[in-house]
């Protein structure tokens, strides 16, 4: 019986010790012109990828072979391909390329071109400009809805998020928001909008099918100043249950309850958090702390932070490869 018990015990923790959702985080850093790659499992970096200066957003494709990197100050999205582990081409995308969404479809990139107040659609099968959308000024955060209908432009100094009808390429609509808005994403049934306002320091819950502001919500941390409150970077989950808000130089990320709109928790974090990624269980997120220079791992069932891994300096976006397309 004894016997049995310790074999059982030691399997318990060898399972326990290696995650069955082991993955690869990208993490791009602003002021080495690197990407940052960790694994999700050891919480070890891999490796370290050389890419184009001041790589910001960062993407990949739906079928997971390529990896897409806005490098601003090359006025380049970059392709990497992840089996071969090298660039192999960039992209057109307008002047200043900071965030990009990638349609559904699998083939076109909507690019934010934060310079020109423009929105560059490109075909990355053609790496040919198709279209290119007037918008506000400063254009920063870019979102596509899962069903492919919409494409969002968050515009920094209009405060506006600009409704792109996909179909025809045109803008249709704007929701005035809070000021310097920066990231957008949408729920995953595609019924709710999230916009956050950095200097405004909210987040404005949209109804697509209205496109009308439906809740705001502000935040309070206990012996931080209001203006230190910045959210920027945003996850909602696919089941409905939270979202996850970067909260800037607040050094803290909030946990907002999705069906009440409360702000349930305040998770510390690094220093000047950016933006974060969730792992395809939604087990894990990853933030990228610009100042600091580092990722914190925090565990979504416990929403306690579990980890620091040091990135390069000033590391901004964050994608996650999955288990099963890791190359050999």
């Amino acid at each position: 019986m004894r016997k049995t018990a310790l074999l059982a015990g030691a399997l318990a923790a060898l399972l326990h010790s290696t995650s069955a959702f082991a993955h690869w985080v990208y993490v791009t850093n602003e002021k080495d012109d690197t990407v940052t790659v960790i694994d999700s499992d050891t919480y070890e970096v891999v490796d370290t990828i050389k890419v184009g200066e001041r790589p910001r957003g960062i993407t990949l494709s739906q079928d997971y072979k390529y990896l897409f990197i806005c490098a601003s100050d090359s006025n380049a999205v970059q392709v990497y391909d992840i089996a071969a582990r090298k660039i192999i081409h960039d992209l057109p995308s307008g002047e200043d390329p900071e965030q990009f969404a990638l349609h559904p479809d699998n083939r076109h990139l909507y690019i934010a071109n934060e310079d020109d107040a423009l929105a560059t659609v490109v075909d990355i099968q053609s790496r040919t400009v198709v279209a290119q959308i007037d918008v506000g000024v400063e254009p920063e955060g870019m979102a596509v809805s899962h069903d492919g209908k919409w494409a969002i432009v968050t515009s920094e100094t209009t405060n506006m998020a600009h409704w792109i009808d996909v179909a025809t390429q045109t803008l249709v609509d704007n929701t005035l928001v809070d000021q310097r808005p920066r990231d957008a994403e949408f729920s995953a049934d595609d019924s709710e909008l999230w916009v956050s306002s950095e200097i405004g320091g909210t987040v404005a819950v949209i109804d697509v099918a209205s496109r009308q502001i439906k809740h705001t919500i502000s935040f309070k941390i206990p012996s931080v100043s209001a203006d230190q409150i910045q959210p920027v970077g945003m996850e909602l989950t696919s089941d409905g249950k939270y979202a996850f808000i970067a909260l800037g130089p607040a050094n803290h990320v909030a946990v907002v309850d999705r069906k009440t709109f409360e702000v349930l928790d305040y998770i510390l974090v690094g220093r000047r958090v950016w933006h974060m990624a969730l792992t395809p269980e939604e087990d894990k997120f990853f933030t990228t702390n610009g100042v600091s220079g580092d990722v914190t791992v925090v565990d979504v069932s416990t929403l306690k932070a579990v980890k620091t891994i040091k990135a390069g300096r000033f590391p901004w976006g964050a994608a996650i490869l999955p288990k099963d397309h890791i190359p050999k």
